[in-house]
């Protein structure tokens, strides 16, 4: 499933925004493993109150508003292989508008589990869940990894988790993350940013691994023109409406029409 191609030839293109971003995080990374010594006392030592990278810690989720299809739609969306969408506030707010396009657009049904406030992992354990006891669709949006800006390394393990559950015959449509969030001191934005970017280099990283991984390249967009992150941008995280989140919408169906 190893894919052999360079990063510079990775779908969606390399735009000089993409490597800026990717270098950036890079040189992030490998400035936070330097030194294996002192990386082992960082990971042992006690979470500090911005929770070790800059961005806080995730908050309680469980109660947040979430939109998740009834068991009989989600079989209807199986049966007649349709596209399944696993996201957070972002698609809590985009879900149903992206339902409706694909179904204008392609003519494809779809179910989704959204849940405002939920990391990547809780998506996967959902995924996981709906493929035992439903199965899946050869179409999978995940729409997560923006609350992952508060613990960016545990993001390529459940990445390569939902890649596994889908397996190989299936293709996992993943959109990458723009967190900067305006409602937080100037400290805590530049980190949502590198923490950000970290989370997309890893996503990146994982499509050379798998041939069936395609990245909804929702950052570069953003990057393409500053402007965007006002208009398209409520609070540096989530979607105007109706402007980003046709954006958004579009690029994920475009990617899904590209196969």
């Amino acid at each position: 499933m190893l894919r052999h191609h360079a990063l510079a030839t990775a779908r969606g293109g390399a735009t000089s925004a993409v490597i800026v971003a990717v270098l950036t995080a890079t040189l992030l990374v490998l400035i936070h493993l330097e030194s294996p010594t002192a990386h082992a006392k960082a990971a042992a030592a006690p979470a500090t109150s911005n929770g070790g990278y800059g961005s806080g810690r995730i908050g309680s989720w469980r109660s947040n508003a979430k939109v998740i299809s009834s068991g009989a739609h989600v079989r209807h969306v199986v049966a007649t292989d349709g596209v399944l969408l696993f996201g957070d506030s972002i698609a809590v707010q985009d879900g149903e508008a992206l339902g409706r396009l694909l179904a204008q657009r392609t003519g494809a049904s779809f179910a989704e589990y959204s849940w405002a406030g939920q990391p990547t992992s809780a998506a996967v354990d959902a995924m996981a869940a709906w493929a035992r006891v439903y199965g899946l669709p050869h179409r999978i949006v995940m729409a997560v990894g923006s609350n992952d800006i508060f613990d960016p390394p545990a993001f390529t393990a459940q990445v390569d988790r939902a890649l596994w559950i889908a397996g190989p015959s299936r293709t996992v449509y993943w959109v990458n993350v723009q967190v900067s969030r305006t409602d937080e001191p100037a400290s805590v934005q530049v980190a949502d940013q590198r923490n950000s970017e970290w989370v997309d280099l890893q996503l990146a990283q994982a499509q050379e691994r798998y041939r069936n991984l395609r990245i909804v390249h929702w950052a570069e967009f953003l990057a393409a023109r500053p402007e965007r992150m006002r208009t398209d941008l409520r609070d540096g995280r989530h979607t105007t409406v109706p402007a980003g989140q046709t954006a958004r919408n579009t690029l994920i169906l475009q990617a899904i029409q590209h196969g």
